[in-house]
């Protein structure tokens, strides 16, 4: 006969739940808020969106989580920068079709609820939608002993935006001749984690800060240079790194003939510990670019400056040419 005569007994706190979301609704919000009808506490919510501002406007939706990170997050006590991750891994590629973040629910699944810790996740998530003009409207809150640990969480990430028909970026528009402009990532972002893990496993404490650093937005970046110039297509650089990404957003029977930048130290060690060849690493981090955007050669100098006012690195990656076939990265 079993002894659990209830639901907390068996492992579920019901009030640590309700407590989170308290603590939650007392949050500053962080994008267009005036636009929630209903939000955080209901069984859905409610987005009332101003069409005055868009003409034909086209919904967006992305969602991503941050991969085995999440386990170097329990490890090293960093879990607030995985609620970065999580936004920025869904408002990145959202922001590539040219759009506006509008709205973000989060869903956190542990094995035993710890309000610090889902409100350190939480606090991580508000931050990047702060960066990012977008709201949180709600989310979801499980917890499951015996499919997670105690410690142990993961999370996912939803976001939807909205882009005007007109003003949709798709890369249908690029030519040869165009060039492609390398952003410089903040670190690892949230790509490669099961490998990195191994790479690291002797001396993950000696490289916490690097390998915990959260992921770049680049989501005012993008609003203010579409105001600037016309951006032809852009890729976020997520799981499959610069050669796996970068050729979603080329036509047919084109190709990016890539030039070398300076990896950053952390993806140097990497190669070093690994002896991992160029190319597969381009085709399985980042090697320091997070973001690319391809325009005009006429407008890189205007790429070039909004990223020093940023203070960011950048580079130009090379250009655009012709290539038989499917699109590509040519080493």
């Amino acid at each position: 006969m079993t002894n659990v005569t209830d639901y907390k007994a068996s492992g579920v706190d019901m009030e640590a739940g309700d407590k989170l979301v308290d603590w939650i609704k007392k949050q500053p919000p962080t994008g267009p808020y005036s636009q929630v009808v209903s939000g955080i506490g209901g069984f859905s919510a409610l987005f009332k969106l101003d069409f005055k501002k868009y003409k034909k406007p086209l919904l967006i939706s992305c969602t991503d989580g941050v991969g085995t990170k999440v386990k170097l997050a329990v490890e090293l006590d960093r879990v607030k920068a995985t609620g970065v991750d999580l936004v920025a891994m869904c408002v990145n590629d959202l922001i590539t079709c040219g759009g506006d973040p509008l709205f973000f629910l989060d869903y956190y699944a542990s094995g035993k609820l710890e309000l610090n810790q889902a409100q350190e996740l939480i606090s991580g998530v508000l931050q990047g939608l702060k960066e990012s003009d977008c709201t949180l409207i709600g989310g979801e809150t499980a917890e499951m002993p015996g499919v997670y640990q105690k410690n142990d969480y993961d999370c996912a990430g939803f976001c939807v935006g909205v882009v005007d028909e007109d003003k949709v970026i798709d890369g249908k528009s690029v030519e040869v001749g165009d060039v492609a402009i390398g952003l410089a990532s903040s670190g690892f972002h949230s790509n490669g984690y099961s490998l990195l893990r191994k790479v690291f496993e002797k001396d993950l404490k000696e490289n916490a800060d690097f390998l915990m650093t959260p992921t770049r937005i680049y989501v005012k970046f993008v609003h203010e240079l579409r105001d600037k110039i016309k951006i032809k297509a852009m890729a976020h650089i997520t799981g499959g790194g610069i050669l796996g990404n970068i050729p979603r957003v080329l036509p047919e029977n084109t190709a990016l003939k890539i030039h070398k930048w300076p990896w950053p130290d952390p993806f140097v060690e990497v190669q070093k510990r690994t002896n991992m060849s160029a190319k597969q690493m381009l085709e399985t981090l980042n090697c320091g670019v997070g973001y690319v955007i391809i325009v005009n050669p006429k407008d890189t100098q205007v790429v070039s400056e909004l990223a020093k006012n940023y203070g960011w690195s950048h580079w130009n990656l090379g250009p655009i040419v012709k290539h038989s076939g499917e699109s590509e990265v040519l080493l």
